[in-house]
């Protein structure tokens, strides 16, 4: 092939007989930040700041500067160098078609499929392309043309929202923070209780327990979002009435301090420092109730199946129990962490897969199938792991961590592949909650801030797990 024909090639295929989609060097991709509708709510700057004026407490409004870039422009200038290096690599690729005869189809997962031949049959029977068109392209360029492109997986590293949360106690074993499924963050700050709505950022402050005397040491949103219920560090768990602001009962029976709630319907189980887990039913009177005494130390992490069928605790005592809804004794007990375990996460989509963290001189993942009792694999994260948390859409988790990095990491499973990696809060990222949505999440930590970040997609993975545990899947 002479010199003159490689030119006339190569502006045939930039400038003629092509669709403007397929000129290469002439393509440019216009990035749109996109937002769940509940997200596009938070794009005001406000922040709420709780400030003490004596004994009595306010609610200030004011706009801060985020000192940081918006997400549309962080993104643009990555987007703009991602999407040109991607139309080098295509159209290399169409160069080696039409000049080396390699049989480059697809760039399906990322990567070109191609096969070398050792001769050129300029139309055969499998040819898509008409013997009449213009075109100087062959058969397998323009497959290679059509073939849809994998979007590269952007999770921007800065939050877009920081709100200031004044007594945002720095406390391993303490739960301050979730989200409820009607769009309201509670906040546990000192002695009281604040919720901060993410569609009219208006804050109200739901409870005072200074008049006692007490503080607040867990917060948790019952699955419709309307009922808060409140641990405190004298051993109380109160239950309010969000929409009404009102306390509907305070329910006694820890002798300490209770740093963990979980919801199952209309049960609500509690942990505390007392070593005890308690479960009642709100519906009935106070006296009835289930105690599960498993732990040796502090419980500080509780968390209910997706089937309800099975409550996961751990405590302090380095173990990682799971209970069932009959029995007064954990069904599986185990013991493989080498520190506190506090981050507890139960799989949406593998029936009977759960995750777990240890603390400091632990700093491992673990994952176990409950329904045999193995344990499955584990990581070494580099730091105390202080939350888990599962995506609704894909088969991916976020972990929080402290002692060192004070990170938050996004991780593929069961690959455990690392994500991203996002960095930001000065102390360790002890809390964390997932939108309802199931796109965003907030961390807060002992710095007194709360982040926001866009970490999990709605897009579902389209490939089907299959994993043994995955029940679901391979019942007809």
């Amino acid at each position: 092939m002479d010199q003159e024909y490689e030119r006339r090639l190569l502006r045939q295929i930039n400038h003629q007989n092509l669709p403007t989609e397929a000129r290469l060097s002439k393509v440019t991709h216009t990035h749109t930040h996109t937002h769940t509708e509940h997200l596009l709510m938070f794009a005001s700057g406000d922040r709420f700041i709780p400030t003490r004026a004596g004994s009595n407490w306010s609610i200030n409004f004011h706009y801060a500067n985020e000192n940081c870039r918006s997400p549309n422009q962080t993104h643009k200038a990555k987007d703009a160098s991602s999407d040109s290096s991607k139309d080098a690599v295509a159209y290399a690729a169409l160069l080696r078609n039409e000049l080396l005869g390699a049989g480059i189809e697809t760039d399906s997962h990322g990567l070109f499929r191609y096969t070398v031949h050792t001769k050129r049959v300029p139309f055969d029977s499998d040819n898509e392309v008409s013997p009449y068109s213009l075109s100087p392209l062959s058969n397998k360029s323009h497959k290679l043309l059509r073939s849809p492109r994998k979007p590269a997986r952007k999770i921007s590293k800065i939050p877009f929202k920081v709100l200031d949360a004044p007594e945002l106690q720095d406390d391993f074993y303490l739960n301050l923070v979730d989200w409820s499924a009607g769009n309201l963050l509670s906040v546990g700050l000192g002695a009281c209780v604040y919720l901060w709505s993410a569609c009219t950022s208006q804050v109200t402050r739901l409870c005072d327990l200074s008049v006692d005397g007490d503080s607040v040491t867990s917060v948790c949103w019952n699955e419709r979002g309307s009922l808060v219920a409140v641990g405190t560090h004298k051993g109380y768990v109160q239950i309010w009435d969000a929409a009404g602001g009102r306390k509907l009962t305070s329910l006694e029976g820890h002798s300490a301090r209770v740093g963990a709630l979980a919801w199952n319907g209309e049960q609500l189980s509690s942990g505390s420092r007392d070593r005890v887990i308690l479960q009642r039913d709100i519906r009935t009177p106070p006296t009835a109730e289930r105690r599960l005494q498993g732990h040796r130390q502090e419980v500080c992490g509780l968390k209910w199946s997706p089937d309800h069928q099975h409550l996961a605790s751990g405590g302090n005592d380095n173990k990682l129990l799971v209970w069932n809804s009959s029995s007064l004794l954990p069904m599986q007990q185990y013991s493989d962490h080498l520190a506190a375990v506090k981050a507890i996460a139960w799989s949406p989509h593998q029936h009977g897969l759960l995750a777990s963290g240890g603390g400091t001189a632990d700093r491992c993942l673990r994952f176990w199938n409950t329904l045999t009792g193995q344990a499955l694999q584990s990581t070494d994260t580099g730091s105390q792991v202080c939350n888990l948390a599962w995506s609704k859409h894909a088969n991916e988790l976020v972990s929080t961590h402290g002692y060192s990095q004070n990170q938050i990491l996004v991780w593929k499973y069961p690959s455990l592949t690392q994500v991203a990696k996002l960095t930001g809060h000065s102390y360790r990222v002890l809390y964390l909650a997932v939108s309802p949505d199931g796109e965003a999440i907030v961390t807060g930590a002992g710095d007194e801030t709360l982040r926001f970040w866009n970490v999990f997609s709605k897009t579902r993975c389209t490939k089907e797990s299959k994993s043994v545990l995955n029940l679901f899947t391979r019942i007809r």
